[in-house]
């Protein structure tokens, strides 16, 4: 099944932000990581000391469906935030020819701002801003079709 939520993005008070949305909504994080957990990945610059307990991503389920997705973004790994384009629309499917497909077409007439590949955290993973500046994740979990 495919499914659609909303990522945000936090510059530097994603970890407050989601205490506040679980007081309110519920729920428990089934994940928070920092960008200081992350390994080295290749043609990127090391995460600056101070920021290395910035979150890297984490998640709260609203629904059996639903999460609210969120990160911090530090130079080097995303666009600075700027209100209006702090979020992104992700969409998981349960294989990757169809993340392929849905990537491919997203990404005609927009940027690539990372291409589907498989990821450290065990997900097949992309980034794009589509041709109308709208930001989209596309994400398929690695144990779901492997």
């Amino acid at each position: 099944m495919t499914t659609v939520n909303i990522y945000l993005t936090f510059n530097g008070n994603c970890r407050e932000a989601f205490e506040f949305y679980k007081s309110v909504l519920g729920g428990e994080f089934p994940y928070v990581g920092t960008f200081g957990e992350m390994p080295p990945q290749e043609g990127m610059q090391p995460v600056p000391e101070d920021k290395k307990g910035q979150i890297m991503h984490m998640s709260l389920p609203v629904s059996q469906e639903t999460q609210l997705m969120g990160s911090d973004t530090i130079e080097g790994f995303g666009p600075p935030v700027t209100s209006g384009n702090n979020f992104s629309i992700n969409i998981s499917t349960d294989s990757a020819k169809e993340a392929d497909r849905i990537f491919k077409g997203l990404s005609e007439g927009g940027k690539v701002i990372m291409p589907m590949d498989k990821t450290f955290w065990g997900a097949y993973f992309g980034m794009l801003t589509d041709q109308f500046g709208i930001n989209w994740m596309i994400n398929v979990d690695l144990n779901a079709w492997e």
